[in-house]
């Protein structure tokens, strides 16, 4: 029932979001050289990798790393990239992920190929068996700020209560979240 949902809410959305994407793509292009779109390669479920489309906020040619561990993050994105990062419009065409079925609307973030650290707790903890989602436990509950213990405390907590409900209560936090741009460091 969860993909059902996933597949007809993504299809609905990716229709609604076909306008303002020529807007943000225009945006992008117009203020920064590069293409519009970054495709990042994240580990999704089972640990397969996943290539997931990002309207891209940082400048080409800096380092895939968690922004976080990057000297001077704000330095690195683009003019509309800060815009776009505080009003999460930059997640919106992992849409085309949730289409596919390779993410859902709800579960834990897909990690970067990279955060070793970060896949070897779910992969312990059996969270590396979900399918990662757009928004998560994690996400409503710090975004950001979570050090990687605590992250994967909270996707553990999902994965033991996950549900339709469940689900419901994080989307609803998660757009308290971004309209309040809470929980967006950089």
């Amino acid at each position: 029932m969860k993909r059902c949902i996933d597949f007809l809410l993504a299809l609905v959305l990716l229709a609604l979001f076909a306008v303002p994407w020529l807007f943000i793509a225009l945006a992008i292009k117009v203020t920064s050289t590069g293409p519009a779109l970054f495709w990042s390669n994240r580990v999704g479920r089972g640990n397969k990798v996943l290539h997931m489309p990002k309207f891209r906020t940082m400048r080409v040619g800096v380092p895939e790393l968690p922004t976080h561990l990057l000297a001077e993050p704000a330095s690195h994105l683009t003019p509309v990239g800060a815009l776009l990062r505080k009003s999460s419009l930059d997640e919106t065409p992992q849409l085309w992920s949730i289409l596919k079925g390779d993410m859902s609307f709800v579960g834990p973030r897909p990690a970067l190929f990279n955060q070793l650290d970060l896949i070897e707790l779910r992969t312990a903890s059996g969270v590396s068996d979900l399918v990662p989602g757009l928004t998560g436990w994690a996400q409503v509950n710090g975004r950001d700020e979570l050090h990687i213990p605590e992250k994967v405390r909270l996707d553990e907590e999902y994965l033991r209560r996950r549900s339709l409900w469940f689900d419901l209560k994080i989307l609803w936090r998660t757009a308290l979240k971004v309209v309040a741009q809470d929980g967006v460091a950089h």
